[in-house]
């Protein structure tokens, strides 16, 4: 079932596309949680991270080392920012394609329940 990441991915939706890939594209979240809010999303389909194979931790590992790059570029990987994977509703995903969060800009504290 295609979602909202999808139709950005074939460009059918406009978005703030900050960087992409082969493999991943990201792009800025449209109800930001922190000064800098980008999404990754992998080009490939999976709506959860329960669904990524055991024997292709490359998908996820790239979300993780293209969100650093992007922070290395934008310069406020010195100061910090947090990445955060949500899966399933009560882990708080809201669009079914696995994404990754990468959050910045201000003390983003502690987190949980």
């Amino acid at each position: 079932m295609p979602t909202l990441f999808h139709k950005i991915i074939r460009r059918e939706i406009p978005a703030d596309i900050v960087f992409e890939d082969e493999h991943v594209i990201a792009f800025r979240d449209i109800a930001p949680q922190a000064p800098v809010h980008v999404l990754f999303v992998p080009k490939e389909t999976f709506a959860t991270l329960n669904e990524v194979p055991a024997d292709r931790p490359e998908v996820v590992g790239r979300l993780a080392l293209a969100a650093a790059r992007y922070a290395k570029a934008q310069g406020f990987d010195q100061e910090g920012y947090r990445i955060v994977m949500n899966c399933n509703g009560d882990g708080g995903q809201t669009v079914f394609q696995i994404h990754l969060h990468l959050l910045a800009g201000a003390p983003l504290g502690r987190f949980g329940a």
